[in-house]
């Protein structure tokens, strides 16, 4: 079930983050983005009664930026992902998003290929976007009136 993310599931976001990400957000990163950041919307999917997923966008006006998007290790390929993206991008067409973009590692087939499948488009490089080994970044951009019709 995907439901707004709330202050007592930052620990366990934050213990996703961390086994996800190389340069994970802190717990602090995610207490601002949800206490003190007007544009931060950030959610959550719970199965069974735990935090397994997230997602977190920032929508200003008509632009949004997925922030970050995590899944458990044991619950990847199950569909998670794609459900928080489809969630998440309809929540930013609803708040009045035209366009979403994204970074995302180039060497991240897997995410990249979902990102491809609900119409993002590669449109450029971010050089030594990621700090912690200097890998670039694509830059992906979905335009409202190029989205997956779902």
């Amino acid at each position: 079930m995907i439901r707004p993310m709330v202050v007592q599931d930052i620990s366990r976001v934050s213990e996703i983050e961390k086994t996800v990400f190389t340069s994970a957000w802190s717990a602090g990163d995610f207490t601002y983005e949800l206490t003190e950041n007007p544009f931060g919307h950030y959610f959550v999917d719970e199965i069974d009664g735990a935090v397994e997923g997230y997602i977190g966008l920032w929508i200003l006006f008509d632009q949004a930026q997925i922030t970050t998007l995590g899944t458990t290790l044991n619950h990847r390929r199950q569909g998670i992902a794609r459900r928080l993206m489809e969630y998440g991008l309809r929540h930013a067409f609803q708040s009045g998003a035209e366009r979403i973009s994204l970074e995302v590692r180039v060497g991240n087939i897997a995410a990249i290929t979902l990102y491809e499948s609900f119409g993002f488009q590669r449109k450029g490089i971010r050089k030594d976007y990621y700090q912690d080994n200097h890998e670039d970044a694509h830059l992906m951009v979905l335009e409202r009136n190029q989205a997956w019709k779902n």
